[in-house]
């Protein structure tokens, strides 16, 4: 009688494929037919994802990550296909191996059933292939149709900001369409992304998203040709998160079906002055790589954004106020920010003690391994359970199964709770802050050697503007 696990995928396509309701009743009747005990702990089930990569399939990694622990959970993961477990050769290699050689767990296709002999290994690879090839053909053969049908004016993409979907086009939001032209309306009377980011977001404007909206956030919908009634289309593909503000050979912008919300005269002026600001601030125009002591320690007070350096390279701003999401300036000069640190870290240092509260690593490490001895002990009770449910045990036997387990785990859990109980511990930081202070005002050693110094020291640097002073939160 051997333990036995599922999994079961639907990916997003329009292949005829069993429901994960009918694979897993195939699943189950092969199991049953098998002597193969199938716990409802142990399915596993990546619906509406793609099979292409294991890494985007959280229910996939999570079987994996079981099918490691030690004694191995089960002994066979059944799947319905071949290509339910992996449309990539490379990852279906790779898991089915590590499962085999490693966890003692095999692999088994219900519908694909092979032999034991080594031509089963050629006629398996054979189907890994042509699952592999199928679902490339099919990404490609989608993202043609989406071209063509982008060609001709169609839908390809969700609503811009401003529309919501149609039958076979977009269509007007009111409320959100009259947001836009104030966009435009404030950008070619002279207000600037950053200005108008902020207006958005004093307003509590939200993007589609129900985000704050950014200065990007702005241009992008400046820069966007849906608003006088075209549609913009990336032909290799969806746009990322940094190639969609950008234009390039692979993009075609085509007339579509929907109503336009701005003129062709009022996006023209836009654009002008979108082409007239790149002018004046090129992209890494401000750019540096400028060192000093404190870099990515620094936070705001309100938000808890870092300081980054501000574009004229002479101080430091919170990163989200420069974006327009943060409404607090907390700018400060590099010599001044240095002064006010400097000043607290000889504070902290003149202490005649500094304690911080930790946890005791012995402590934390014994509980730790309890917790996963008793995580390994909760799914024997599941295993013996499911051993009397199909008739392995009899009633006496599990009663008597369960009672030794339930003894073992009770005392587990007297033993975490008396570790967690006792695992802080006060330790005093007084010499490391010293030393550091000693780093920092040091003028022979570089800016990029006392930043390492002091992120092993310190968590983060919160900046208060109001009152021009620093909180240092050092590390446990």
């Amino acid at each position: 009688m051997k333990i036995g696990a599922a999994y079961i995928r639907v990916s997003t396509d329009m292949q005829i494929e069993l429901s994960p309701e009918s694979q897993l009743k195939a699943i189950k009747e092969y199991a049953q037919k098998n002597d193969i005990i199938l716990s409802n702990e142990y399915i596993f089930t990546d619906e509406g994802i793609s099979g292409r990569k294991a890494e985007r399939r959280p229910e996939f990694m999570r079987m994996i990550s079981i099918a490691k622990s030690k004694p191995k959970p089960f002994d066979v993961i059944l799947i319905w296909k071949f290509s339910r477990f992996a449309r990539n050769r490379e990852d279906s290699i790779v898991y089915k191996s590590m499962l085999r050689k490693q966890c003692g767990i095999d692999v088994v296709s219900i519908s694909e059933q092979l032999s034991e002999d080594k031509t089963s290994i050629l006629i398996e690879a054979l189907l890994e292939a042509m699952d592999e090839y199928y679902s490339i053909n099919l990404a490609e053969e989608v993202k043609r149709g989406m071209n063509e049908k982008a060609l001709r004016g169609g839908v390809v993409s969700s609503p811009p900001y401003g529309y919501v979907s149609g039958k076979d086009r977009f269509e007007i939001d009111p409320e959100r369409a009259d947001i836009v032209k104030q966009i435009f309306e404030k950008f070619i009377s002279g207000k600037g992304t950053l200005y108008i980011a902020k207006w958005l977001n004093d307003s509590n404007i939200k993007t589609k998203n129900g985000k704050p909206f950014a200065n990007r956030t702005v241009e992008y919908i400046l820069g966007n040709p849906v608003y006088i009634g075209k549609l913009r289309w990336n032909t290799n593909g969806k746009a990322t998160k940094t190639s969609r503000y950008i234009t390039s050979e692979s993009t075609i912008i085509t007339d579509a079906k929907h109503e336009p919300i701005i003129s062709v005269e009022t996006f023209e002026k836009a654009q002008a002055q979108l082409a007239e600001m790149k002018k004046k601030y090129p992209k890494n125009a401000h750019q540096s790589a400028a060192n000093y002591m404190f870099r990515g320690l620094v936070r705001c007070s309100s938000c808890g954004a870092t300081l980054t350096m501000s574009a004229r390279g002479k101080g430091l701003q919170c990163y989200r106020y420069t974006h327009g999401q943060c409404k607090v300036s907390h700018y400060i000069s590099l010599p001044k920010i240095t002064e006010v640190i400097i000043s607290q870290l000889e504070k902290d240092s003149l202490m005649e003690h500094f304690y911080i509260k930790s946890k005791s690593k012995h402590s934390e490490n014994e509980a730790g391994q309890l917790q996963n001895q008793l995580k390994r002990e909760y799914a024997k009770l599941d295993r013996i359970k499911a051993a009397y449910e199909n008739g392995i045990d009899t009633l006496d036997e599990y009663k008597e199964n369960k009672q030794k387990l339930m003894n073992g785990i009770k005392k587990m859990e007297e033993s975490i709770k008396a570790l967690s109980n006792d695992t802080e511990v006060l330790i005093d930081i007084k010499s490391e802050i010293s030393e550091a202070y000693e780093i920092s005002i040091n003028p022979s050693i570089t800016d990029d050697f006392k930043n390492n110094i002091l992120r092993s020291l310190i968590e983060k640097i919160v900046y208060n503007n109001s009152t021009k002073s620093v909180e240092i939160f050092y590390k446990t």
